[in-house]
C-alpha cells in the first residue's frame, strides 16, 4: 500500500452509504480474519475516510460475532489514525431521552467471551484505558451536534452488555443505580482495541429508548427491536449531518496522548 489511503475511520449502519460521494470499496486482510465487511473509501468534508458497516451490511452480525479485533487493524492498515464510533443506544437515566446523543467518557464492560486484546505475547503490555475516548475528538463534538438540532449530553458512562438479547429489569435497575447513563452492546471491545492500536476513538451515542429499569419512567415498556430502529431511522439523516460536519473539523495533526497508549504500557528491565 503506497501512503494511507484514509485518514478518519467510521463505524456504523450500512444507511452511511447513501451520503458518500464517489465512493471504492475496498477489502482489507488481516492477522485477525476478514472484518464485518468490505471497507467503503470516500472524501468527506476535504478529509479522507474509510467506513465499516459494524454489523456488515445486511446487519449479519450481532454483536457479540462481530470480528472487532478484524475491524480495528484494517481501519490501521488503511493509514486511520482516528475513528468514530456511533451507536444506537439505550439510556439508563430519565433526563436521558430518546433522540438525545450522549458523548461517551467512559464504558463499563459487561461483555463474555470476545476477543478483546491484541497483546496476547510475548511482549506483555497493560495499556492504560483510564480515560478511554480521546478528549480532544470529544471536545469538538457537543458544539457540532447541538448546530445540527440535538440535545447533548457532553459526558456518560455507557455500560455494555453482551447482547444479543435485552437486559432484565433487575439488571437495568442495577446499572441505573449506579448512575450510568447509557447502555449498548458494542462499544467494548471497540474502543479498547482502537486504543490498544495508539488509535483516537471518539463515541456518539444516539439515545433510541429508555431502558426497562430507569426510575420515574412508569411509562417505560420492554424494549423492541422494532422501536430501536424506528427511533434510528428518524434521526438518522441528522446524525449523518453531525458526522460530515465534524469530520471537517478535526485536525490533521493529533493534539492529544492517545498516540502513545501502547508504549506507556510496555514494562522495560
Amino acid at each position: 500500500m503506497n501512503g494511507p489511503l484514509a485518514e478518519i475511520g467510521i463505524f456504523g449502519g450500512s444507511g452511511f452509504y447513501s451520503f458518500l460521494q464517489d465512493v471504492r470499496e475496498v477489502k482489507v486482510d488481516t492477522p485477525y480474519g476478514a472484518p464485518s465487511d468490505r471497507i467503503a473509501l470516500a472524501e468527506l468534508g476535504g478529509r479522507r475516510v474509510a467506513f465499516l458497516p459494524r454489523h456488515g451490511k445486511d446487519h449479519q452480525l450481532p454483536p457479540h460475532r462481530i470480528p472487532y479485533r478484524a475491524n480495528l487493524w484494517a481501519m490501521r492498515e488503511l493509514g486511520v489514525t482516528r475513528v468514530i464510533g456511533p451507536c444506537a443506544a439505550g439510556s439508563l437515566q430519565a433526563d436521558v431521552c430518546p433522540g438525545d446523543l450522549v458523548i461517551a467518557d467512559q464504558f463499563v464492560d459487561r461483555t463474555s467471551g470476545r476477543s478483546d486484546t491484541y497483546h496476547d505475547g510475548p511482549l506483555t503490555v497493560h495499556a492504560s484505558l483510564a480515560d478511554p475516548y480521546c478528549p480532544e475528538l470529544r471536545s469538538l463534538t457537543p458544539a457540532v451536534c447541538r448546530e445540527h438540532g440535538f440535545r447533548v449530553h457532553e459526558c456518560g458512562t455507557v455500560v455494555v452488555i453482551q447482547g444479543p438479547r435485552f437486559s432484565t429489569r433487575a439488571e437495568s435497575r442495577w446499572f441505573a443505580s449506579l448512575g450510568w447513563q447509557v447502555i449498548n452492546m458494542t462499544q467494548y471491545p471497540e474502543v479498547a482495541l482502537a486504543r490498544e492500536l495508539n488509535l483516537c476513538y471518539l463515541n456518539i451515542s444516539l439515545i433510541t429508548d429508555y431502558d426497562v429499569g430507569v426510575e420515574g419512567r412508569p411509562d417505560v415498556k420492554a424494549v423492541t427491536a422494532e422501536e430501536v430502529l424506528r427511533v434510528f431511522r428518524a434521526n438518522n439523516e441528522r446524525l449523518r449531518a453531525v458526522l460530515a460536519s465534524l469530520v471537517g473539523l478535526i485536525p490533521h495533526a493529533r493534539g492529544c496522548g492517545c498516540a502513545d497508549t501502547v508504549a506507556q504500557g510496555r514494562f522495560s528491565e
